[in-house]
């Protein structure tokens, strides 16, 4: 109480809110001078804190007016995860008339994300504390505790915001596909929030919207705030600024998952290409030092920031694995040629990411190339023969899946990954036809082909998983002539295995006899 005294005699003489952040052991780690109606939190960076718990220090500010605590003393409260605030209301002789206190609410699904304490004149304060702070601890571990293991670690909050008029599928079927990709990396969802808006050109959702969801992913212990768009670098940086969350965007998201699952040479190349050329544009300056690098004649003035040295670096890194990818792309045409000279036909596997092509494969070659039920689970071309009667072979080649709105950077991988198709005398185009937005992905799969150029190429849609269909689907599209197949039961297979067979021989042949006078 005399600490309390002394604080609000100071405050009322300077006309300046004076705030202490205090340890458990009753330590004053800092002093904070405010302006007449709120303080600024210094950066406590030194004071890390473990999922779960608190901080170990309490905030105590004083109020000039008399007014509980503001909608900012809450949040900084949540966001620095502090044990608790309390703000006393003093008279003109800086005495305090009364205190306002509020703990953070260890229920992640609750209205607020504090609990509000009565308003508490002088004479009511209690000992008793430090024992509050402990229970309030320990229900945030029994919350904890109850989690399994893959939901306590990278959980995040998806954020999309869509402008309707320019999308070619709807912002639910965006979203899902997010959590798919999520679930791919091994993220767990906690929470999302979706607009049909034009996004803001600053934070994307908006000062207030921002403030909210950081506050709940505070709550509810979320590691990663994940957008479902590409943000730009200013967005980027206006949003980091805003919360110590990590900041991550669709393209970051899909580059993480290429990285995790690129094994061969030339993809490994491609993905560290993406991912310098997207961090290339996203580089900023971590302090205003200027300090000359070098010395003597030509080496006077500011010399190169970090911000300079940073970007020359990545330039020629950049430079560099485009020359290997270069000497790599020759390999790759030499082989081709190595394959047209011996004749064999070339079918190649393509696809929206997760329709089962690498369990076709698989299938229909016998061999055990991955196949995960996740999305980009195989990102490096593979190829397999088989053998067909009459002594005759063709090469079938699965590629990466595809998906909606690529970005630049990532389309040009894509491309140098699905170069072989050129080649190809025959494309199957495999369908997921359990998915309910089947035909918008048939359409995105299409949209990339064509902008390959590889529209001239024969192309024959399969309808993979048919064995999750029900009957009267299933009869629908085999009314309509649809080829369906199960690459995991093998039904339609032997068919699928005719129709390549006619498509890229006996169709050639029919057509020579035709021709051929008698």
């Amino acid at each position: 109480m005399e600490l309390a005294r002394l604080v609000g005699e100071i405050s009322v003489e300077i006309g300046r809110q004076v705030g202490l952040l205090i340890e458990r052991t009753g330590y004053v780690t800092h002093l904070i001078v405010g302006n007449d109606h709120s303080i600024e939190i210094p950066h406590l960076d030194r004071y890390r804190v473990a999922h779960s718990r608190l901080r170990g220090l309490r905030l105590f500010h004083t109020h000039l007016k008399e007014q509980p605590l503001n909608q900012e003393d809450l949040m900084d409260l949540v966001l620095n995860r502090f044990d608790s605030i309390t703000a006393a209301c003093v008279d003109k002789d800086g005495i305090p008339k009364f205190f306002f206190s509020a703990f953070i609410n260890p229920d992640p699904d609750a209205k607020e994300p504090w609990i509000l304490s009565p308003k508490q004149y002088p004479g009511q304060l209690k000992y008793g504390y430090s024992e509050q702070v402990e229970a309030l601890e320990s229900e945030f571990t029994k919350k904890t505790s109850n989690l399994k293991e893959s939901q306590k670690e990278n959980r995040a909050f998806l954020v999309g915001v869509y402008d309707v008029r320019k999308m070619k599928r709807s912002p639910e079927h965006s979203m899902e596909e997010l959590k798919e990709l999520c679930r791919t990396a091994g993220i767990h969802v906690v929470d999302t929030y979706m607009q049909k808006r034009d996004p803001d050109p600053r934070t994307v959702v908006g000062k207030g919207k921002l403030q909210e969801i950081i506050l709940t992913s505070v709550h509810k212990d979320i590691e990663h705030l994940i957008f479902d768009l590409e943000l730009t670098p200013s967005q980027a940086k206006k949003i980091s600024d805003a919360t110590d969350l990590k900041i991550i965007d669709r393209t970051q998201l899909i580059l993480d998952i290429f990285s995790k699952n690129a094994k061969s040479r030339d993809g490994k190349l491609q993905v560290e290409l993406a991912q310098l050329k997207y961090l290339k544009n996203r580089l900023s300056e971590l302090d205003d030092n200027m300090s000359r690098l070098t010395g003597g004649i030509g080496g006077r003035g500011p010399g190169e920031t970090k911000l300079e040295i940073g970007n020359r670096r990545v330039e020629e890194k950049i430079n560099r694995l485009e020359n290997e990818l270069k000497d790599l792309k020759r390999r790759r045409e030499l082989n081709r040629k190595s394959r047209s000279r011996n004749e064999i036909p070339i079918v190649g596997i393509v696809g929206y990411t997760n329709a089962g092509k690498s369990t076709l494969l698989n299938a229909l070659t016998n061999s055990t190339v991955i196949a995960e039920d996740k999305l980009f689970a195989t990102l490096d071309p593979t190829t397999r023969r088989i053998r067909f009667p009459e002594e005759r072979e063709i090469i079938i080649s699965d590629t990466v899946g595809f998906i909606h709105d690529l970005p630049p950077d990532l389309s040009q991988a894509f491309k140098a990954t699905l170069e072989e198709l050129g080649d190809a005398d025959l494309l199957l185009h495999v369908v997921d036809v359990t998915n309910p937005n089947y035909t918008e992905q048939m359409e995105a799969v299409d949209t990339i082909l064509n902008s390959l150029q590889l529209n001239e190429i024969p192309r024959m849609v399969v309808f993979n998983k048919a064995d999750g269909l029900d009957e009267e689907t299933y009869g629908n599209l085999q009314k309509n002539g649809a080829l369906l197949v199960s690459a995991m039961t093998r039904e339609g297979l032997s068919r699928l295995l005719d129709l390549i067979e006619y498509e890229i021989w006996k169709k050639k042949e029919q057509k020579l006899l035709e021709v051929t006078p008698s």
